[in-house]
């Protein structure tokens, strides 16, 4: 197979996995990290250099306090376990989105995990936290804004490429391929700019259900797609 360089996944179906079997929505999120776990090892096998991952976005701030503050639990606790595993399979952790919003202790134990595996050289996971796909895009015309009163002459040369510098992913090539668990057919505001030519997959299976096997079908779906990219084949 022809294997995405980088493969972005919205994570969704937690709390309906939960709610099917008759479970608070904790235990969906908690499934869902042990899922998180199996794919990021699988693409890991699979020879995946970056994979990014829709942790918490921007919008879930609004969700109710109580679960919030149980997810940020929960990443902290996920953080704190998983470093071994990071460091002994070679992946790199590094985060995206308004990190400084997040509570001390989990700002701390991310930024711990990030610095811990920076040396290593094989799969690049990247957590998107707290993170928008139209905040990342104001914030990066803001940052250019500000270089401009520096030197006016930026204007006149800025390109997709040049702006592409701003975001928080400027050393990170866009995903070829964005997996969607859960069946809901919309992007929530994932990687918007990145996602400019992203394969679609959109999977019925609910997050915590999905495994490698998954995976290699939405691979394998990804390879039956015919990627020309606003050109024409002959």
């Amino acid at each position: 197979m022809n294997i995405p360089e980088h493969i972005g996944i919205i994570m969704d179906g937690n709390g309906r996995w939960a709610r099917e079997r008759g479970q608070l929505r904790t235990a969906g999120h908690r499934a869902g990290t042990d899922a998180a776990r199996e794919i990021v090892r699988s693409c890991g096998e699979l020879g995946v250099k970056y994979l990014t991952i829709y942790v918490f976005s921007a919008e879930n701030w609004g969700r109710p306090r109580i679960e919030i503050s149980m997810l940020m639990d929960l990443l902290v606790e996920m953080t704190r376990r998983e470093i071994k595993n990071l460091n002994e399979n070679n992946v790199r952790l590094k985060a995206i989105g308004d990190i400084e919003r997040l509570p001390s202790k989990t700002k701390a134990e991310l930024k711990k995990g990030i610095d811990e595996t920076s040396g290593n050289t094989g799969l690049t996971l990247i957590l998107a936290i707290s993170y928008g796909g139209r905040m990342e895009i104001v914030n990066a015309a803001k940052a250019f804004a500000r270089s401009v009163l520096d030197n006016p002459k930026l204007i006149e040369k800025l390109d997709e490429k040049t702006f592409g510098g701003y975001l928080y992913t400027k050393d990170i090539p866009d995903p070829e391929l964005i997996i969607r668990t859960g069946g809901d057919y919309r992007i929530s505001n994932f990687l918007l700019w990145q996602a400019a030519y992203s394969e679609l997959y959109i999977t019925d299976t609910l997050w915590p259900d999905f495994n490698k096997d998954a995976l290699i079908c939405a691979i394998e779906n990804y390879n039956r797609r015919d990627r020309r990219f606003g050109k024409v084949k002959e």
